[in-house]
């Protein structure tokens, strides 16, 4: 994240602050929701800027934990734990069909998500009839 974006309300927790990471400009930031049967409570997980470019880095690319550590420029076992977190957030909202938030999307924050939907952005959800 840049230094002058502000963290996400989610990603704020106890202990040390979370250092800035070496995360790839180019990855999009987007929501996912479940097109039937989505969660009635309107739960929505974050996943963290880092947590998606390890995923992305491990999972879609075959790096090993401890490249892309390198990449991201923390240690190893900062990268397991994340990815950790991060699998773990993926699957829940894909069994429980929560929506899923990237975190830190500076379209959110600026409440312009593309989604025309009113838990997602400032616009009202549009009835396609």
């Amino acid at each position: 994240m840049d230094e002058d974006t502000p963290v996400p309300v989610a990603a704020r927790r106890r202990g040390r602050p979370r250092i800035p990471r070496a995360i790839d400009k180019n990855v999009s930031s987007r929501c996912f929701s479940p097109e039937c049967c989505p969660d009635e409570e309107g739960i929505i997980i974050t996943l963290l800027p880092d947590e998606v470019e390890l995923l992305r880095l491990v999972d879609l690319e075959g790096m090993e934990q401890e490249e892309a550590a390198g990449v991201l420029g923390v240690s190893r076992r900062t990268a397991w734990r994340d990815l950790h977190a991060a699998r773990k957030k993926v699957a829940d909202a894909l069994t429980s069909g929560k929506t899923l938030q990237i975190g830190g999307c500076p379209r959110a924050i600026k409440g312009l998500c593309p989604r025309k939907c009113p838990r997602f952005s400032k616009y009202p959800a549009k009835d396609s009839q």
